[in-house]
């Protein structure tokens, strides 16, 4: 039998669908279907597709370590993974096009421009303005010094003190050391692809986001996690979870 038709019986025979197969594995039920039938196009590569067999038969039941053996023997043999090929997402990126200058903004800039300059004239001509005399000077400085005695002293406004701003994590710092092989799958809150990692037993990796992710788990009975210092998993977690890690210490699973 090939890889997919064991990995076909062995669900059956653990009376599973293909969609629970792929809400068990958070692998999308096309790519479950596709590898029954031996078919890894889908998979984006031989590093995904030996994580994707390894994740179906652990939730089928199967014991993986034959089904890739047989995977590298008929396809290729393994080769080193590069961190280029363990990042890059499964989807292209799509790059935002440089948004064309606004002429409203343009028109306003100029507008500032002009009464500025206007300002600056305005300012050079009073200060080349000929001096008064100087017995209009001394009577204008006396009738000053006259109001000012008899104007009553204002109370000066007390300062306002400083509210020192709260601390505030503005990132979400993710440690994961592996004993045992584990996949990762990183999506936005609302859903979004992200992308894929797959850590072999013993080795470790750490992401940081700049936003609230969604982290989903193949294997975490085998990892030990650390999330901006936590360990947010709960006690006896071996099955695949999902943790949804906001910004400022918010965990939920």
């Amino acid at each position: 039998m090939s890889i997919g038709e064991t990995l076909a019986a062995a669900r059956r025979q653990a009376g599973l669908s293909i969609s629970q197969v792929s809400q068990k594995t958070r692998i999308r039920e096309t790519i479950v279907r596709d590898i029954e039938r031996d078919d890894y196009t889908q998979c984006g590569g031989d590093f995904y597709a030996r994580g994707h067999i390894r994740s179906i038969a652990r939730a089928v039941g199967a014991d993986p370590g034959p089904l890739i053996a047989e995977y590298d023997a008929t396809r290729r043999a393994p080769s080193p993974v590069s961190a280029a090929e363990v990042f890059r997402p499964v989807t292209p990126i799509k790059l935002r096009e440089p948004r064309r200058a606004h002429w409203g903004a343009v028109l306003g800039l100029a507008l500032v421009i002009a009464v500025g300059f206007g300002a600056y004239h305005v300012i050079s001509s009073i200060r080349h303005l000929p001096r008064a005399a100087p017995a209009a000077e001394a009577r204008a400085r006396a009738v000053t010094h006259r109001h000012a005695r008899h104007a009553r002293p204002h109370p000066a406004p007390k300062p306002t003190p400083a509210v020192s701003p709260s601390p505030y994590a503005h990132s979400v710092v993710i440690e994961l050391a592996a004993t045992e092989d584990c996949w990762v799958e990183f999506t936005s809150p609302n859903g979004g692809y992200l992308f894929q990692a797959y850590v072999v037993g013993g080795t470790s990796q750490t992401w940081t986001f700049g936003y609230a992710v969604d982290m989903r788990l193949g294997n975490p009975g085998g990892i030990n996690l650390t999330v901006d210092g936590k360990n947010p998993l709960p006690p006896g977690t071996v099955d695949p979870i999902t943790l949804s890690l906001g910004l400022g210490d918010n965990i939920s699973s």
